[in-house]
């Protein structure tokens, strides 16, 4: 029998090597994936469900009228009681008692900003400003490191947003389908994803090249059954409902990673077909920039293929990070790999543009800020000083605490604005929620501001 051990040591002393081959169990064969993928399967499943009606999809809770009038709709209590009252037409919610408190649907609240709009004070601002026969913007929340909040601050940016009143439609670039499951998407293939919408762009590239092939008496390159397909996918035939009234969905599952090793494929094949451009145009083409306010792209965690259309086709770019070096580390590796890929692909381009007397190509942002995300004020004040110093007008001034309610959230598979605050100290659930509104105003002032530039630089050339 091995000596035991003594008390004083570190657990890492005197392990017998007996009792370390028994906790080992059997060697483990590429079965053992398949084992270990259906156990994680069953166990994510649970935790969905956590979230989720007994039906399994999910729904949106209602909105108290103290939400209402506090958040949503800017006017006093008694007055939006009076307005109930004296138009018996509008939504009136649901009390569990004749004198109790009334609850609204998300429906039922945008019903009632739309007849404030209508009807109410013109000084206020009932509906969001959004500026006619302007586009949607495009918004990449992206980083190469993981665990930084890249999806949860996609999803809450989502929220927010619909909470104010815009259209979002959210896609999903990222294979691992963590903003599919928050939003409650099911995606059986990569069908489902974008990846027909890149496909569709190559094929439509490909048959222009081979038209001018034909035209030169050369044979046309091979077509295949998949670009067939492809051809015949539209975005709309992508988009799912959420249970979000206002935000629909182009989700995404694992299988969508086979995009990164195809598009080299299509590129080689083609070597005039411009990749990067695939999402925006056929977002573009299909008109869904028309049918929304914000477009907000989740990317994966790392510069691949996907993550470039996602950046290409952005306005706004978004890098949350936390207020650690090894973060800030990688994150201004992130920003060096960025200007070396979309440096590297203006130079192609514009060499080929230049002999030929093309205009240049030249990517832009209306805006790209770092958002410090998980912020631990008591801990990691002067890390973030000192970051916001270095990083200047490319960062945030606004950063996310990590509070009770946004980890309850996370473990229930909803973002916080899907959290009944009745779970919650209201004073936990009114902190929990300044931290994602004060990150939503900084983004909604980037929003308005890229809309307003880009309406006065439409007059001024009119």
């Amino acid at each position: 029998m091995p000596p035991k051990a003594e008390s004083h040591l570190p657990p890492y002393f005197n392990i017998p090597p007996a009792e370390a081959l028994k906790a080992l169990g059997d060697p483990v064969g590429t079965a053992g994936f398949a084992e270990a993928a259906e156990a994680a399967s069953e166990g994510r499943l649970d935790l969905m469900r956590r979230g989720h009606s007994p039906e399994g999809e999910k729904s949106l809770r209602r909105f108290s009228t103290w939400e209402v009038t506090r958040y949503l709709i800017p006017v006093a209590t008694p007055h939006f009681r009076r307005v109930l009252k004296a138009h018996p037409e509008l939504p009136q919610g649901v009390s569990e008692t004749e004198a109790g408190t009334r609850w609204f649907t998300l429906e039922e609240v945008l019903t009632l900003r739309e007849f404030f709009a209508r009807e109410g004070r013109r000084a206020k601002e009932y509906k969001p400003w959004r500026p006619e026969g302007l586009p949607a913007k495009v918004v990449a929340v992206a980083n190469f490191k993981g665990g930084v909040g890249k999806t949860s601050t996609a999803a809450h940016l989502a929220m927010s947003a619909a909470l104010d009143g815009y259209r979002v439609l959210v896609i999903d670039l990222d294979s691992q389908g963590s903003m599919t499951s928050i939003f409650g998407g099911r995606v059986e293939s990569e069908w489902q994803t974008v990846f027909p919408l890149l496909a569709r762009n190559y094929a439509e590239g490909l048959q222009a090249e081979n038209r001018a092939r034909v035209s030169r008496g050369e044979t046309p390159a091979p077509f295949d059954d998949m670009l067939t397909e492809a051809l015949k996918v539209r975005a709309d035939q992508l988009i799912a409902k959420t249970h979000w009234p206002n935000i629909d969905l182009i989700g995404a599952q694992l299988n969508l990673y086979w995009a990164e090793f195809q598009i080299p494929v299509w590129r080689l094949a083609l070597r005039g077909w411009k990749l990067w451009d695939a999402l925006s145009e056929s977002l573009a083409a299909d008109g869904v920039l028309e049918r929304y306010d914000i477009v907000l792209l989740d990317t994966p965690p790392a510069l691949g293929y996907l993550t470039i259309n996602g950046l290409s086709a952005a306005d706004i770019l978004l890098v949350p990070l936390g207020a650690s070096f090894l973060e800030f580390d990688s994150t201004s590796r992130f920003f060096d790999m960025l200007h070396a890929t979309f440096a590297s692909i203006e130079e192609g381009e514009n060499r080929a543009a230049r002999a030929l007397g093309l205009p240049e190509l030249h990517f832009e942002w209306d805006a790209v800020r770092t958002i410090v995300t998980r912020y631990d004020a008591g801990q990691q004040a002067e890390l973030a000083s000192l970051m916001q110093s270095y990083m200047g007008p490319y960062m945030s001034h606004v950063r996310q605490d990590y509070t009770a309610l946004v980890g309850q959230a996370g473990e229930q598979v909803n973002g916080i604005y899907e959290a009944d605050y009745r779970d919650f100290n209201r004073e936990t659930y009114i902190r929990g929620r300044e931290t994602f509104d004060a990150t939503y105003a900084e983004f909604k002032r980037l929003l308005i501001g890229s809309w307003a530039r880009e309406l006065r630089d439409r007059e001024e050339t009119s």
